[in-house]
């Protein structure tokens, strides 16, 4: 027989709010209340929530995975375990990107490359299609190397040509991660012809209805006048943008920030949209 809780049995269970950093913005951007006084005061969580399972997603080549390596590194440069899980990019591939973004991190790689454990599902079809021996690969690599942090990239690839079962394969890899206290990471794809504002910009409701917040990253050509007027930039030009877009475990900021990517493939979030455009105007208006 099932059986059921009063509230004040799951105090001892209820995790501790606090951030896992990422090595960006993002880490002003979850915050926490706590009162000092009569007063109530918001302060910067300091990274997502631990233990929570986050949706980074967007269309092609807005940095989703720069953003989870971000994520990687800056975690195992601290001492963390760090388990990435490569669906799409071969493993060789991914240490290369992972040893030229930790130079310019200033990040020491001999430590990142030692905290970091890569299961490559990228040419493996069996660890692709059946999400137990993917998995049990997963908790041994967890149990073994003392994993803290998880990451897939990209959950979409886990359930390619069957999107009837994605649901249930998001929800599998969901409990996972919460079964074994996992801060996770869930990159996933975007139709271009998906608008960012729609569901679907979240990965599609197979994703973002299960995880416990989303991050969405967008980008913008600049290819009217009207465009290089609104923001500033050149024809051409391209214009990206990053939200969060709910996250039910702590308060964040809801809005629209501007960020680049920079040469080297880092994510530098720069401002608010509706800033970074007054901004633009003012120095326009000066000039």
């Amino acid at each position: 027989m099932y059986r059921y809780y009063e509230l004040r049995e799951l105090e001892s269970k209820a995790p501790k709010l606090f951030g896992i950093p990422t090595g960006t913005k993002l880490d002003e951007m979850f915050f926490k209340v706590e009162k000092e006084g009569d007063r109530y005061i918001k302060k910067p969580l300091g990274g997502v929530p631990h233990l929570a399972v986050m949706n980074i997603t967007g269309v092609p080549d807005t940095g989703k995975s720069l953003l989870a390596e971000q994520f990687a590194i800056t975690q195992a440069s601290a001492g963390y375990r760090v388990l990435y899980v490569t669906v799409e990019s071969p493993a060789n591939f991914l240490y290369t990107a992972m040893k030229q973004r930790s130079e310019v991190l200033g990040a020491d790689f001999s430590k990142v490359e030692s905290n970091i454990a890569v299961i490559d599902a990228s040419e493996s079809d069996e660890l692709r299609e059946n999400p137990k021996a993917l998995m049990e690969t997963m908790a041994y690599a967890i149990k073994e190397k003392k994993v803290t942090n998880t990451i897939i990239d990209s959950i979409t690839g886990l359930y390619e040509h069957k999107e009837v079962m994605a649901r249930q394969i998001v929800r599998q890899f969901y409990n996972f991660m919460k079964r074994h206290r996992q801060t996770g990471i869930f990159v996933s794809q975007k139709r271009s012809a998906q608008a960012s504002e729609s569901a679907e910009a979240a990965g599609g409701l197979a994703v973002a209805h299960i995880v416990d917040g989303t991050i969405v990253l967008d980008k913008k050509l600049i290819e009217s006048r009207w465009d290089v007027k609104l923001y500033g930039l050149p024809i051409g030009s391209v214009l990206r943008t990053i939200r969060i877009d709910g996250c039910r475990i702590a308060p964040h900021d809801s809005r629209m920030w501007v960020f680049e990517i920079s040469e080297v493939g880092t994510i530098e979030i720069i401002a608010p949209l509706s800033e970074f455009i007054k901004k633009r105007a003012k120095e326009e208006d000066e000039e």
